[in-house]
């Protein structure tokens, strides 16, 4: 019998075994000591904590209410930290206080100054040397409390919710001066509840940051005092033609009034309302202890007087407009441009402009009434986009709100040639024939103007005389049985245009229904004569800093022409809306020696009048109507609206190389201006100086002067090109001279 020989893997295997069954033990063993210590660690905890029991009256009267306080405490931070967010954000910038002291000149096109906006903070008056009675005008009307709140005055907004309370209506405000500030600074002014709680934040953050003095320099020479004057100072010599320094007690309480609703309260618009509200500035100076009824005595029995500026004519509209351009603009400037301070050759053509200013005041004086019409808005651009006159309303000092830019108002049958383009765009003729019949989508069911229906047409002949059943039709026609598809491709034509307005999806969508801006409409329309290119609608021609760097250029910088329909289908549409001038709805808007395309609108309850047009040179909107959106006296696009554009545009004609339409006859001579036309002399009708050869050799030497700039100043070291000349700069003054035309010529002022 032979002994048993252990097999090796059987010890490998027990020893595994045991050094599992050691692991678990440990493991079992420290799960019973934890267990054992967290429960001794448990009932010393509560014997301590029993040491701190309350009980009783204690517990209900100190103890919860703290318990609660600090919980709702603790939600409530984590809420206000939440709302903060969007606040803080306006700060993130390191640069936040230089970013908002921009501040521009601008020009017309022909290199004349034609107004500023912003705040030159470099030629800004001191806090100390400011008046002491507009001061203190300021803190009793704006905030008595300035000097003693840290940035949300609680007290105040009480006391105002009680004064309003009681007086029926809005009467007082409860915002600071540092809320108003932050307003001013960072956010806009519409009237939202986000817009108040980011102001609140701001205004503590503000607070945090600047003294109080600080803050009240800032905000005299940031609140906007209208007249497009912006701080104490601006409006100072725009109110009464004299420095902030040289102020009187009067002057000051006027100022002073401003501050609450600078359109309301002007000088310049209702000189009694004015007065009546510096008076109540007066009050509150010997209401709150700043002065005695002895020390303001004077003031109420010799108010202040402003200055006339009534002949000034300042194309305030259109400086608006180019400020918010400029604005956004800026922004995309090379972070090596730390100037805050430019000086902006705008498209504006200023006789034009005076021109379009007086006709449309004229038009309304003489017609308004008889077809209830109050307001206008007008927008004139070249087929580049460049705006050469805007009327954003019939008198600035009355209402500052510019209704070409900012007004959305429905464009009526002046939408259909978005509708006929897209249908052109995908398979349809302008022979192309549709029945003008009854139709319905769901309970909608369009009507014609006329209040019939015209059988078979063809596209051509619809939209000659309006039609509305047919753009319904082809919304059809286009979704193939699906209205909502074909009206997507309706919207989408728009946008492809450059109209940026909401534009929702309803069935009345393709008759005009949606809302749009004036100015974007107008200049939508010059893709028509581009052969297809859709342009941008832009105020600034080129950009430069103070000493007179060239930073930006429209034509080399600004977005490129997009071409956004075939040319054989803007060829067709020209084919089209010329039908409509000469056999239409728009006859009224025809000039005579240049052919003119448009289209006329009118809106449900004639509440909107449009005509949007263009020739070979120009293309513009004329809308009319009221701010109330009350109806009209039955007042359509083809009348009052088309012959103030004819009269416009005869003006705009004048003095220019005439450039023929594509797919038309070459324009024969310059329109005849209108009978009743009047100029103030500065405006009147130049001929041709400069031809189409002579501009172009213009243009080309100012870009080799432009280039040499550049490369001059890469070989010269930073600032000392500027250093050498810098009021001279030959490129600018070539550019302006060149651009005194229109594609090649000028109106020779």
């Amino acid at each position: 019998m032979t002994d048993m020989i252990p097999d090796p893997g059987d010890d490998w295997l027990q020893k595994i075994k045991r050094r599992l069954l050691d692991v678990d033990s440990r493991i079992d063993f420290a799960v019973f000591l934890s267990g054992t210590w967290v429960r001794e660690l448990y009932e010393r905890f509560t014997a301590l904590m029993d040491r701190f029991h309350v009980a009783g009256w204690r517990r209900w009267l100190l103890i919860e209410p703290f318990s609660e306080a600090a919980t709702l405490g603790t939600g409530g931070l984590c809420l206000m930290l939440a709302l903060g967010v969007s606040a803080m954000r306006q700060t993130s910038d390191e640069d936040w206080l230089k970013k908002s002291d921009l501040a521009v000149t601008f020009l017309d096109r022909y290199g004349n100054e034609i107004g500023s906006r912003g705040i030159k903070h470099n030629d800004s008056v001191p806090l100390e040397e400011m008046p002491d009675n507009l001061i203190k005008a300021t803190l009793a009307t704006e905030d008595r409390r300035f000097y003693e709140h840290f940035g949300i005055d609680f007290y105040g907004t009480f006391r105002a919710l009680m004064t309003n309370a009681q007086a029926g209506g809005v009467v007082q405000g409860g915002s600071t001066i540092t809320q108003q500030l932050a307003k001013n600074l960072f956010l806009s002014n519409e009237r939202t509840i986000e817009r108040k709680i980011n102001e609140a934040f701001l205004a503590l953050w503000l607070e945090a940051h600047l003294s109080k003095n600080e803050i009240l320099k800032l905000y005299l020479d940031r609140a906007y005092l209208g007249g497009g004057a912006f701080g104490v100072d601006a409006a100072a010599q725009y109110y009464f033609g004299k420095s902030v320094r040289d102020v009187t007690l009067p002057e000051a309480a006027m100022l002073a009034g401003l501050f609450k609703a600078p359109t309301k309260f002007s000088p310049l618009v209702n000189l009694p309302a004015a007065r009546a509200r510096a008076n109540v500035v007066l009050d509150n100076l010997v209401d709150n202890g700043f002065m005695t009824e002895g020390q303001v005595y004077g003031a109420r029995r010799n108010p202040a007087t402003p200055v006339d500026r009534r002949e000034e004519g300042a194309p305030n509209y259109y400086l608006d407009y180019a400020f918010d351009e400029m604005r956004k603009l800026v922004d995309t400037f090379p972070k090596t441009v730390a100037d805050r301070f430019f000086v902006v050759r705008t498209a504006l053509d200023t006789s034009l402009q005076h021109y379009a200013e007086r006709e449309v005041e004229s038009e309304l004086r003489q017609y308004g009434r008889d077809y209830g019409a109050s307001q206008s808005a007008v927008v004139v651009a070249d087929l580049d986009g460049g705006i050469r006159a805007m009327v954003g309303g019939r008198d600035y000092g009355a209402s500052q709100f510019n209704r070409a830019t900012d007004a959305l108002r429905q464009p009526g049958s002046s939408f259909k040639p978005y509708v006929y383009a897209t249908a052109l765009a995908n398979g349809f003729k302008t022979t192309s024939v549709l029945v003008d019949s009854p139709v319905c989508i769901g309970n909608w069911c369009p009507h014609n103007y006329s209040g019939g229906y015209s059988g078979s047409v063809t596209l051509i002949e619809a939209i000659t005389h309006s039609i509305n059943v047919i753009p319904v039709k082809l919304s059809i026609e286009l979704g193939h049985g699906n209205p909502k598809l074909g009206r997507a491709m309706i919207v989408q034509t728009a946008r492809n245009f450059g109209i940026q307005s909401p534009l929702p999806d309803t069935p009345s969508l393709p008759i005009g229904a949606d809302e749009v801006y004036v100015y974007q409409h107008a200049v939508a329309y010059a893709t028509f004569p581009n052969l297809g290119k859709a342009v941008v609608p832009h105020a600034a021609l080129e950009v430069r800093t103070g000493t007179g760097e060239l930073v930006w250029r429209f034509d080399r910088d600004g977005k490129k022409p997009q071409q956004v329909i075939a040319p054989s289908v803007a060829l067709d549409m020209i084919k089209m809306m010329r039908s409509v001038v000469e056999n239409g709805t728009g006859k009224r808007a025809d000039l005579d020696g240049v052919p003119v395309c448009g289209k006329t609108g009118t809106t449900n309850s004639w509440r909107d009048a449009w005509f949007v047009g263009y020739t070979g040179n120009f293309v513009g909107a004329v809308w009319m109507g009221n701010d109330d959106y009350t109806s009209t006296k039955r007042m359509t696009g083809g009348t009052l609206p088309a012959q103030t554009w004819h009269n416009i545009m005869a003006y705009a004609h004048q003095g220019i190389e005439l450039r023929p339409l594509p797919g038309l006859p070459a324009p024969t001579h310059a329109p005849t201006l209108a009978a009743n036309a009047t100029f103030t002399g500065s405006d009147a009708p130049h001929p041709v100086l400069l031809t189409r050869k002579a501009a172009d050799a213009l243009v080309r030497l100012e870009r080799l002067l432009d280039d040499a700039d550049h490369a001059l100043a890469a070989q010269l070291p930073a600032g000392t090109l500027g250093a050498i000349e810098p009021d001279k700069n030959p490129s600018s003054a070539v550019a302006a001279a060149a651009d005194r035309d229109d594609a090649g010529a000028t109106r020779g002022d």
